[in-house]
């Protein structure tokens, strides 16, 4: 089978396409046809040697398919071959074939397709995770719903995170770099946009929200943008520190969450998902049911062919991307 191959750490333009023996199930794992993989923003840290985690070389990034079961292992018996389904596989997706751990792998409705099914993991599970379990954001009465600040807003976790806000009740303000990702937030529901490359950013937000502050901020950027959103935080606020696409982990003065009353809250979605299954299980329930009510559509913003993997990779790194980059077999 066909699989982009990572055989030493470096940039997206390393990689290869070659032909490698395709997976066999072992006990608890189901192997998958791939016809769909999400491109996220971990993939690009992973071929770099940036990562949490360091396959063994070589190894295939991508780490959330959709698919169709081929084999199933000793012991898997909620699907079977022949299925549709989609799964967490942390890496290995770039391909024909994968091996996917049984417990991470779901069935996927009918009539969903697959760029949808691989396009709901890493985006709407690390995002709704964020604001459930984390921000355990607050739906409002009528005038007095909580500030939810996504920053990276038009990116795949942003724009899941301005999706989800607005469906738990938040008023929703959208952080991007230009007027056209705006325009897509808005789209998907955002009430306040900043562009924050054209004014600055804390001083929009004093414009929007006075001197309250905003009760949550999403942030999977960090860089320069870290302190002026956490200096514009309500008393008892929630700073969801979700990832660093900007290259830098700021440093943040900590003052500011004394003098704030507010928490800076870190948000591993894939601990998450190892550690507490049956709520990860249900998380994913929940946004099945979101999907299944017409709430829930993510933007798909380009599809790429397994030889083109690392143009999908490179898009991502450049912040070409608007929602959704997927890989299809």
């Amino acid at each position: 089978m066909k699989a982009v191959l990572c055989r030493q750490f470096g940039p997206p333009d390393s990689l290869t396409v070659d032909e490698v023996a395709r997976p066999q199930a072992t006990p608890g794992t189901v192997v998958i046809d791939v016809k769909a993989c999400g491109v996220n923003f971990p993939d690009t840290l992973i071929i770099e040697g940036k990562y949490q985690f360091r396959p063994d070389f070589p190894f295939s990034p991508g780490g959330e398919v959709a698919g169709i079961v081929r084999e199933v292992g000793e012991g898997v018996s909620h699907v079977k071959p022949g299925d549709n389904v989609f799964a967490l596989t942390g890496w290995g997706g770039f391909a024909e074939s994968v091996l996917a751990d049984a417990f991470k792998t779901f069935l996927m409705p009918d009539k969903m397709e697959y760029t949808t099914a691989a396009s709901l993991m890493y985006t709407y599970g690390t995002s709704y995770h964020a604001l459930k379990q984390r921000a355990q954001l607050r739906s409002g009465r009528s005038g007095d719903s909580e500030t939810l600040l996504v920053l990276g807003a038009a990116g795949g976790v942003g724009l899941a995170a301005v999706t989800l806000g607005k469906l738990m009740g938040a008023r929703v303000i959208a952080a991007a770099s230009t007027d056209e990702k705006l325009a897509l937030c808005r789209q998907y529901g955002a009430d306040e946009l900043i562009n924050y490359t054209s004014q600055p950013l804390r001083d929009r937000l004093l414009e929007l929200v006075g001197k309250k502050g905003v009760d949550v901020v999403y942030d999977p950027v960090g860089g320069e943008l870290a302190e002026p959103a956490l200096r514009s935080m309500a008393w008892g606020g929630r700073y969801l520190v979700v990832g660093f696409a900007a290259g830098s982990i700021p440093s943040l003065p900590f003052n500011l969450p004394l003098l704030k009353g507010c928490s800076v809250v870190g948000v591993f979605w894939g601990a998450f998902a190892e550690r507490q299954p049956k709520d990860n299980q249900q998380n994913v329930q929940e946004l099945l049911q979101f999907w299944q009510r017409g709430q829930l559509i993510p933007h798909i913003h380009a599809t790429y062919p397994l030889e083109q993997a690392a143009n999908a990779l490179n898009d991502m790194l450049g912040r070409r991307v608007m929602g959704k980059a997927l890989i299809v077999v």
